[in-house]
């Protein structure tokens, strides 16, 4: 079934997430803290990583999918940025409406571009997720090619170099924080999408990034980060290890990539921005 070209410009209706310390937890150890980052494991001292900003918007990411008539073999998470407006709570109600901003045309693939913005039970607002996905084969429709990326790492060496190993079972613990896509799960289905094995969420790849980036530039302090957006380049697969660089371009921004243990590409063009 072809791309649904008219969903663009539909919303969402608001979606209620409600969380507590244990998930925000299960998050945590979902993008490989260990007990090197106490304070946000146990309880008694939590904080709670930025990047969990993701967690409440999966619901409405699988509800775009839908609207777009996107085939989930053919999907790809091209891309995503979020934008911290307070810091985020470890517990309590959020609430989140989506819309789906724009269907790129690029080529031979299209790309669907969602925004989702979060408040809390007072309408405060708390963060937003702009993101974007590659429906492979769905392009050439004459539509827009969409802006081309930026954040291009200056020819020189970076400010901060960072390295992590992802567990064998690291994609088994994150999916059970909401992102269920079988594609990370299920051999067979990984298969007839092109893969040779599940592969890692890509979202965990970007939780990992920020988790470098916090402790590198941020003391592993979550309101110093005001946003991070990444497109995601490569593949990553359970047990790779990921090295992120930074490259400091103002005193306010960093440039940001990520290899894995080959010396490949998994996140480019990505930035963070700090308050």
């Amino acid at each position: 079934m072809p791309l649904n070209l008219s969903s663009i410009g539909r919303k969402s209706e608001p979606i209620e997430y409600s969380y507590s310390w244990k998930d925000v937890i299960l998050y945590a150890l979902g993008i490989g803290a260990t007990n090197e980052d106490l304070n946000f494991v146990y309880e008694r001292t939590l904080k709670v990583y930025p990047t969990f900003a993701v967690i409440p918007v999966y619901p409405l990411m699988a509800w775009a999918i839908g609207e777009t008539n996107a085939d989930l073999t053919r999907l790809l998470h091209a891309g995503h940025k979020i934008i911290l407006h307070r810091e985020i709570p470890v517990e309590g109600k959020l609430y989140t409406t989506a819309e789906i901003t724009n269907i790129y045309d690029k080529g031979k693939h299209a790309l669907v571009v969602v925004r989702a913005e979060t408040e809390d039970g007072n309408g405060t607002r708390m963060f937003e997720n702009i993101a974007s996905f590659l429906i492979r084969g769905e392009g050439g429709f004459g539509g827009e090619r969409g802006p081309k990326a930026g954040n291009e790492p200056p020819a020189r060496k970076p400010d901060f170099i960072d390295e992590m190993k992802v567990s064998e079972v690291q994609n088994l613990i994150y999916r059970l924080s909401g992102d269920l896509n079988p594609l990370h799960v299920d051999p067979e289905f990984a298969r007839f999408a092109g893969f040779e094995r599940p592969i890692l969420h890509g979202l965990c790849t970007f939780g990992f990034a920020g988790r470098s980036i916090l402790r590198r530039i941020c003391d592993n302090d979550p309101t110093r980060m005001r946003s991070f957006e990444v497109r995601f380049s490569g593949i990553v697969f359970p047990g790779d290890t990921l090295v992120t660089h930074g490259w400091k371009v103002d005193e306010k921004k960093y440039v940001i990539q990520t290899l894995n243990q080959k010396g490949e590409v998994v996140l480019s063009n990505a930035a963070v921005e700090l308050k």
